[in-house]
């Protein structure tokens, strides 16, 4: 397994996945329960169990529920990760960028999207 892949795991493995969605992982020593919530998407979706198992049904039971009610309200359903988001920067660096890409023959899109890659993969 190259090390990349290594990374990637272990920066997904407190993450539960199921139809495409994924859920946050974490854990309340206070309250002994494990808790989480679906992340990449608008809607407020969470979900808590006191074990591995019970989390993990409770996470897909939570998804089937939000796609259930979605279909019942003829409402279509969010994708998480749709691959846009808004990112709020200075304006000084905002300029910084643009010119950057500029210079390097680059819209801004594509050079934000390469320093991304560059520091997550």
């Amino acid at each position: 397994m190259s090390i990349t892949k290594k990374k990637l795991r272990s920066r997904t493995s407190n993450y539960l996945h199921y139809k495409d969605y994924v859920g946050s992982l974490e854990f309340s020593e206070e309250d002994a329960v494990f808790h989480g919530k679906v992340v990449g998407i608008k809607a407020m979706i969470s979900f808590e169990g006191d074990s591995v198992q019970s989390i993990t049904e409770d996470f897909h039971n939570a998804i089937d529920e939000y796609l259930d009610f979605c279909f019942e309200n003829d409402i279509k359903p969010e994708k998480p990760f749709k691959g846009s988001f808004n990112v709020r920067i200075s304006a000084d660096l905002h300029r910084k960028a643009a010119f950057e890409a500029s210079a390097q023959g680059m819209s801004l899109n594509s050079f934000v999207e390469s320093a991304i890659q560059q520091t997550v993969l």
